[in-house]
């Protein structure tokens, strides 16, 4: 990254108080050079108090909105405050920013780069009908932005001035709009897009919801979101 480059680095959060203190601690350790942003999603706990205390800048949605929600408002404040670079990471500690600079890196050929956790790094699997969405998504994606795509749900995403300004004009809050969606918008515009191998780690809190039914789920949504996202003009 360039001297001088304006680094936003946006983490939407909902009801993670208990780790987003040492997840907002960890960016400014690993990137002293950035601003880090928690948009906090509606929470009900004290997610924004815990993670202003750590030296986050802090917005606050009234309700919650979901993650396209979340960084919309996250891209409207890269764009209204004229930064360089926004890179989206989790709010569960699964997001290393050690990453953050091989994300970056690709930034002077591309618009948007997304971390993969299925590139070759890391031990990170899924399996059943969960398995079964993300081959399609990956399959179709990477034919309409002609490059591989493993990982087309990855949150871990860094977006250069030119694809900001698109996103602060443009930006779904519907399920999996925020990454099936923005990806075919932006390939039907020409922006350019690639990834970078990165290994996930596990949540520093909470634990994530798995079950058949969920996972029969959201092989059906991954599916109509992805068909509706291609019809749509």
């Amino acid at each position: 990254m360039a001297d001088g480059t304006q680094l936003l680095i946006i983490v939407p959060a909902l009801n993670e108080a208990g780790c987003i203190g040492q997840v907002v601690g960890e960016i400014r350790g690993e990137l002293p050079g950035a601003d880090v942003l928690v948009v906090d999603d509606g929470s009900t706990d004290h997610t924004a108090a815990v993670a202003a205390a750590a030296g986050a800048r802090v917005a606050r949605l009234p309700y919650n909105l979901g993650v396209g929600g979340a960084m919309r408002l996250g891209y409207r404040y890269a764009h209204a405050h004229d930064y360089d670079i926004a890179v989206q990471i989790d709010a569960d500690g699964q997001h290393d920013p050690r990453y953050v600079p091989k994300l970056i890196d690709l930034l002077d050929d591309h618009d948007l780069v997304i971390g993969a956790r299925f590139a070759g790094e890391g031990e990170y699997t899924v399996s059943g009908p969960r398995r079964w969405a993300m081959g399609i998504l990956s399959t179709v994606l990477s034919g309409l932005t002609g490059t591989t795509l493993t990982d087309t749900t990855s949150g871990f995403r860094a977006a250069n001035r030119r694809m900001i300004g698109m996103f602060a004009r443009w930006y779904p809050a519907e399920y999996l709009g925020d990454t099936v969606e923005t990806l075919v918008h932006a390939a039907r515009r020409g922006y350019r897009i690639e990834q970078v191998p990165v290994a996930m780690r596990r949540r520093l809190a909470g634990a994530p919801s798995h079950s058949p039914t969920k996972a029969m789920i959201y092989l059906g949504r991954a599916v109509a979101v992805l068909t509706l996202a291609l019809i749509r003009r």
